[in-house]
């Protein structure tokens, strides 16, 4: 009899071993079928907050973008926009570009973790990719510009940056004849003012998209569009890793600001972040979530571009974002950051971190769009 009820006890143990692994890498074949149907509603249902329930949209191919009616498009427009872009007589020393820290051979990025400037000075913040601009709703990191119109002024005014009084770049756009018939095209005569040149960056930045990538095909029915492992990585994304509590939306990005614990606080890195605009202390640290369309081509990733892999990235948020503060710092209380409710130990497995990194590389493109530099008048 105690023989029997020991192998009964094994039995059953080997049986919910099984019953839990099999639990951990769930059916790919029933997740393919879902995740390709087409159809979003038969799709798992998400891991998300009650926070994030009123804003949530989930992930999936992006919409053509919109124009605003102020300044509508026009390909003449983003052709002034694209040499404007390009040009550095905007800035101070005349050699600095908008495409200098968005170089669209570098992911509309510089490569680098902090960008250089007007005389080689070192900004304080990794440059965004410009991949998707014109789904966003702010602009920067913290979020100081409200529009891709109003976000041309402050690099250029930069010290740090192009060093430049808006007047003279109107000035030195001006002094070049051979822009006038460039605006009297966009804009129905040659006169040139600043905001001419605002609409005009800002109209050829919303044209700056991402190709369609091999989860947009495998969304809308192409079950062969992504492996198994990718397959995982997008159901964790959804669940267990938490991802799409931030980064949801076709955007994969839900257009608000989290402390990440990446605020650095008491070090010589230290970025309040959206608390410089806000001047609310739930804003310290707080940061726009980035598009992670194209992840892999744009990297160093984080506002500080301290994380040099996408590894580190997910490794990261698996940690629950620790942020430590140093003992000997001397605290502001009123600035001490409060890190998102949103964070938490998510206890991925290796193979599920790797799985979410897979996934990562399936909404990229892989490629970029070819853009040819614009001759200059």
């Amino acid at each position: 009899m105690k023989k029997t009820a020991v192998f009964a006890l094994l039995g059953i143990f080997l049986f919910l071993v099984g019953f839990v692994q099999e639990k951990e890498i769930p059916d790919m074949t029933t997740l393919r079928r879902l995740y390709a149907s087409g159809d979003v509603t038969q799709w798992p249902k998400a891991n998300i907050d009650s926070t994030v329930v009123p804003h949530f949209e989930d992930i999936g191919s992006l919409p053509p973008v919109s124009y605003p009616d102020y300044n509508l498009f026009s390909t003449e427009k983003a052709a002034l926009g694209k040499m404007l872009f390009f040009d550095p007589r905007l800035s101070a020393s005349k050699q600095i570009a908008c495409a200098s820290c968005h170089d669209p051979q570098l992911g509309w990025g510089d490569g680098k973790s902090l960008s250089h400037g007007h005389d080689r000075k070192v900004g304080k913040r990794n440059a965004m990719s410009l991949y998707n601009m014109g789904y966003f709703t702010s602009f920067f990191w913290d979020g100081r510009a409200k529009s891709l119109e109003e976000q041309v002024d402050f690099p250029l005014i930069d010290s740090v940056e192009m060093n430049n009084p808006l007047d003279i770049v109107v000035q030195h756009i001006s002094e070049i004849p051979g822009y006038a018939p460039y605006f009297e095209a966009a804009f129905g005569d040659g006169m040139v003012n600043l905001e001419r040149i605002q609409y005009a960056i800002a109209t050829f930045e919303r044209g700056i998209k991402s190709l369609p990538s091999r989860f947009d095909r495998f969304v809308k029915g192409d079950e062969k569009a992504l492996s198994d492992q990718e397959i995982w990585g997008m159901h964790l994304f959804r669940t267990k890793a938490r991802c799409i509590n931030c980064h949801n939306t076709p955007l994969f990005s839900d257009n608000l600001f989290h402390n990440d614990g990446q605020a650095l606080y008491g070090s010589r890195q230290e970025d309040l972040g959206h608390y410089h605009i806000s001047g609310k202390q739930i804003d310290v640290g707080a940061f726009r979530t980035p598009s992670l369309r194209n992840i892999t081509l744009t990297g160093p990733w984080m506002h500080h571009g301290n994380f040099p892999t996408l590894f580190d990235v997910v490794v990261y948020y698996n940690l629950g974002n620790p942020a430590p503060i140093q003992r000997y710092v001397q605290i502001d209380s009123t600035k001490v950051p409060i890190p998102s409710p949103l964070l938490r130990k998510l206890e991925l497995s290796d193979d599920e971190v790797h799985a979410i990194i897979s996934f990562l590389g399936a909404i990229s493109s892989g490629v970029q769009a070819r853009v040819n530099t614009p001759k200059l008048p």
